[in-house]
């Protein structure tokens, strides 16, 4: 039973980092989507945390990466190493060769480390040395980024930005949830239950692709990306790639919310977290402004 092991793991997820239901509710819409998720906010309130909580219910292999100054490609990638005995080259996996890789602080070293998650992200492959090699199905990155005004931190490039499906916001959770925090007043549930297996994340993941989408609904899609690059007096500012973004998440999302095929409503949820990211004015427009500017002009025909 895929379907309710989702809602228990979205349980799990919840009462982990409390205060956290939309960005559990997006990071899930990720997983589903086969895309990649960039969480961020300032430090200290449960980016890396959540990221941890889906993989303690994750059925495939986990590893993280702290990003710093001194990172090197190799260190994510991996290299070849020479064996002085028979004159060979080994491969040496790096740390992306996994299912599920938290890039904590991304923003934190240069855009050069940054990009070596381009191809990996994009193809689910790595080349090195000239030699390409697979990664295991399924793979998704959650990157975590401080607010970019905090020190020490380099801005993503966008073709970098732009290989992640969605961006999840997580601000400071209100009073009273700071007050459950510091109690300690998490409900606990049996983890067991809420497990993923790498099978059922496959199968959740070609069911929400198989969610129907209609003419309508794929021409609001593309009006409502024309609306952005209008907005933001930039015809490049959502590319295809960002609209394919913007289907997958709405199909992924529908199947969240048990939905047998995608309505408006699902693609306005998913809209502001597929765009936010990928929309950079020239005339210095607000990117949320121009974002609920293009939802309000737009209709679904």
């Amino acid at each position: 039973m895929p379907i309710k092991k989702l809602q228990l793991l979205h349980d799990r997820l919840t009462d982990t980092v409390l205060g956290s239901e939309e960005p559990s509710t997006l990071l899930l819409t990720a997983l589903l989507a086969k895309g990649h998720a960039l969480i961020e906010g300032a430090p200290g309130i449960g980016k890396t945390s959540l990221a941890q909580s889906l993989a303690s219910c994750f059925g495939g292999c986990f590893k993280r990466i702290q990003f710093t100054p001194d990172l090197l490609p190799s260190d994510i990638l991996g290299y070849h190493l020479y064996r002085q005995h028979n004159g060979d080259f080994d491969f040496i996996q790096g740390p992306v060769f996994t299912n599920l890789l938290l890039a904590d602080e991304i923003n934190r070293t240069s855009p050069r480390v940054q990009s070596a998650l381009l191809e990996a992200m994009n193809e689910s492959q790595v080349t090195i040395d000239g030699s390409t090699h697979v990664l295991e199905d399924p793979f998704m990155v959650i990157a975590t980024q401080n607010d970019t005004s905090s020190t020490g931190t380099f801005p993503l490039p966008e073709p970098q930005l732009d290989r992640f499906l969605l961006s999840i916001p997580m601000s400071l959770p209100s009073r009273a949830v700071q007050e459950k925090i510091i109690l300690g007043e998490l409900k606990k549930i049996d983890i067991s239950e809420a497990f993923l297996s790498l099978e059922d994340v496959i199968s959740l993941q070609k069911e929400a692709s198989e969610i129907p989408l209609s003419d309508t609904l794929s021409g609001y899609i593309i009006s409502l990306c024309e609306a952005i690059r209008h907005l933001s007096a930039n015809e490049n500012a959502v590319s295809v790639r960002g609209s394919l973004a913007l289907m997958h998440a709405a199909q992924a999302y529908a199947l969240i919310t048990h939905s047998d095929y995608v309505l408006p409503d699902h693609v306005q949820f998913v809209f502001p977290h597929v765009m936010r990211h990928r929309v950079i004015s020239e005339d210095g427009s607000e990117t949320d402004e121009i974002i609920q500017q293009a939802l309000q002009q737009t209709t679904v025909a």
